[in-house]
């Protein structure tokens, strides 16, 4: 299918979701919201796609004869818009695979909290990370209230939204907010690989240890403890648990099936 503001791409089970509206820094409207939203439907369907990983094409401009390069995973919900966008934060943080954010550049607003509605964000150290919605007299309001202080702290948190000023890649790292920083050059290949380990663990399990730690979260301890009770009786019923086994007693690599 032909999109108008992402690029989709598939390979080696895991699928590269690019926001494509470099000359507005990947800022997202309505058309983006919807065609991320119709992609990742397709992409939960896809038993050949275990990990998802979302990032933004850079904006290219000729500049007295030579090519200027403006990186940027997105700025925002798109403000030419006369009424907030329905974003696909949330449809992101309740998503069944693993999500890794590639975050080069500007990550801004609902950039940042599409970010953060990843499971991991993996980011170059020059990136710029910020909540800036209190400059224009709005909170960050797809989710980045809640998701923020549960990733950083509170305290941390507060200083970030309450300020509206940015940290670079480096400091994300020192406070939480990424979990691997490297230069823009080691970036993909940091993420590709990622992406691969991840993509050769079995996904059923994944999906149930996913799960378990997000609704776990939300819960009491001893309703936690039930819910990853439960995802393990599951898993013990699955063939991949059975290969699993097996896989470890001939002492070969597993080949899992997803069931």
């Amino acid at each position: 299918m032909a999109y108008e503001t992402i690029i989709y791409e598939k390979y080696d089970q895991v699928a590269r979701l690019i926001l494509n509206r470099p000359d507005k820094l990947n800022a997202i409207n309505s058309t983006l919201g919807l065609e991320m939203k119709e992609a990742l439907e397709d992409i939960a369907g896809d038993d050949q796609v275990r990990v998802l990983i979302i990032t933004g094409n850079p904006r290219i401009r000729e500049k007295e004869g030579r090519q200027e390069i403006k990186h940027c995973f997105s700025a925002g919900w798109d403000l030419s818009e006369t009424s907030p966008v329905e974003p696909v934060v949330e449809m992101l943080a309740a998503y069944e695979k693993p999500v890794i954010a590639m975050v080069n550049g500007f990550a801004l607003g609902g950039g940042c909290e599409l970010a953060l509605a990843c499971d991991f964000i993996i980011s170059s150290d020059t990136s710029e990370f910020g909540l800036p919605e209190v400059n224009r007299g709005l909170l960050p309001g797809w989710g980045g209230t809640q998701r923020l202080p549960r990733r950083i702290g509170v305290p941390r948190a507060k200083w970030m939204i309450y300020s509206g000023e940015t940290i670079n890649g480096k400091e994300a790292k020192e406070i939480g907010l990424v979990d691997l920083v490297v230069s823009k050059e080691e970036l993909d290949r940091a993420v590709s690989e990622f992406a691969a380990k991840l993509a050769a663990k079995p996904p059923l399990g994944l999906k149930e240890i996913k799960l378990a730690i997000n609704k776990g979260i939300e819960v009491d301890m001893q309703s936690g403890l039930k819910l990853e009770q439960e995802a393990l009786s599951r898993l013990i019923q699955t063939e991949d648990f059975q290969e699993g086994i097996a896989a470890f007693l001939e002492k070969r690599e597993p080949h899992w099936k997803g069931r």
